[in-house]
């Protein structure tokens, strides 16, 4: 245990500790001034340093991950957002599991992070074409359960069980997918919580999320260049 939490804290640059530092300051205090509950403060701390840490390549990131996972599946199922929620109590979960196994298999000596790798150009094709007809799909499924925005919930669902196939594959590809994701779910949490609900926290920490996807994207970008 001891040399677990050696590994995961090295590695980290003065800046990125003041970064996870500040966003979890940041939510937190936001979150209690506008009111919202400590189930939407704790699950979108959890959800950021899953985030943040999964850019970084380490194992830790699963941790905070399946806390962010229970927690958001409660808050989207009171949302009326069913698509979030099946994905995560069915999906996200489980894959928490599967990523932080198939991580600690391909993790660097060298620099205590995960091994990264990118797809080829035909895979990404594929990946786009799949997403596409995917959410057509899933997104009729929604509109018939009430779904409040069945096809930008099939959207960011479709894409996110995906992104998570990718992602504990250790491919760069996950951080372009998380980036439409999040633009999707800023609006849909935003729509949210404009019509009344106390969901200021979840919808904070999705713009959280993709500021810091920009950052992580060109961090793993450079890094695949290079080698």
């Amino acid at each position: 245990m001891r040399e677990f939490f050696k590994v995961e804290l090295a590695g980290w640059k003065k800046t990125e500790v003041v970064w996870l530092t500040f966003v979890c300051i940041m939510i937190a205090v936001l979150s209690i001034c506008m009111r919202d509950s400590i189930m939407g403060i704790i699950s979108a701390v959890s959800g950021v340093l899953y985030v943040i840490l999964s850019g970084k390549g380490k194992l830790m990131a699963y941790i905070f991950g399946i806390v962010n996972c229970v927690l958001y599946s409660v808050i989207s199922y009171k949302a009326q957002l069913f698509g979030e929620t099946l994905l995560n109590v069915f999906y996200y979960i489980p894959m928490m599991f599967v990523g932080f196994f198939l991580w600690k298999r391909n993790m660097s000596e060298e620099t205590n992070e995960v091994k990264k790798q990118c797809m080829t150009v035909c895979g990404r094709s594929i990946l786009a074409g799949l997403i596409f007809l995917a959410t057509a799909i899933f997104g009729k499924v929604l509109e018939n359960m009430g779904d409040a925005l069945p096809y930008v919930d099939s959207f960011t669902t479709v894409s996110s069980i995906i992104a998570m196939v990718v992602a504990v594959r250790r491919y760069s590809e996950q951080w372009w997918i998380w980036l439409f994701v999040n633009l999707f779910s800023i609006y849909m949490w935003w729509q949210n919580f404009s019509s009344g609900q106390d969901n200021f926290a979840t919808f904070v920490m999705w713009i959280v999320y993709l500021i810091n996807g920009i950052f992580i994207l060109i961090k793993w970008e450079r890094e695949l260049k290079t080698r």
